[in-house]
């Protein structure tokens, strides 16, 4: 798996933003809590819903819309070395290219990309969509000019924007959690094995 944050990131990001990521990894060590609240379960269950791209669009706006004070990070805290196949080689391919390979990740697809995105942890995926979110227009394929937000789109938009920092961040960690392809698999319960715990 590849690393997590490091000591100078965390110090770049806390001299950069007015939220220091402290904030950000104490709300993360609480991950029982992640989207389990009646609000936060039903906006994750209404991005499920939406298409690929329509997702796309809805991380784009959030990122965008939301992006200061929801994700704490300036472009330059970015380390290429956290993640370099997403935030190196994935600039140099083209618009047809990247965009292939976000919706790869988004449907969580067994392609090289969406591997390197899978092994990340949450706070870093993070990291990654917000990236691509301010280099959008740039060096990461833009959004049409043409397109238009659907109701569903711009419904689900104003739902987060109404809940707790906190509880946001559970949403968006819990949505950027569930992208990418890994080869680890989730422990299965006992409903689900039929067998019961044994010394």
């Amino acid at each position: 798996m590849e690393g997590d944050v490091d000591s100078q990131t965390l110090l770049r990001l806390s001299l950069n933003n007015d939220i220091t990521f402290e904030k950000i990894m104490t709300v993360d060590d609480n991950k029982a809590t992640q989207a389990l609240t009646p609000e936060t379960q039903k906006v994750v269950e209404v991005f499920n819903t939406l298409d690929t791209d329509a997702k796309l669009a809805w991380l784009y706006f959030v990122y965008k819309k939301m992006g200061d004070s929801i994700t704490p990070a300036a472009p330059a805290a970015g380390d290429p070395e956290l993640a370099p196949k997403l935030l190196g080689d994935y600039y140099q391919l083209s618009d047809e290219q990247q965009l292939a390979i976000m919706r790869e990740i988004v449907n969580r697809e067994n392609t090289e990309y969406s591997h390197a995105y899978g092994a990340l942890k949450e706070n870093n995926q993070l990291f990654v969509w917000y990236l691509w979110a301010v280099a959008m227009g740039d060096t990461v394929v833009g959004m049409p000019n043409s397109y238009k937000a659907t109701d569903a789109t711009n419904k689900l938009l104003s739902q987060i924007e109404k809940l707790e920092f906190e509880e946001q961040m559970s949403v968006l960690r819990t949505l950027v959690g569930d992208m990418g392809y890994t080869d680890i698999k989730p422990i299965e319960t006992q409903a689900q094995t039929g067998k019961t715990a044994s010394l």
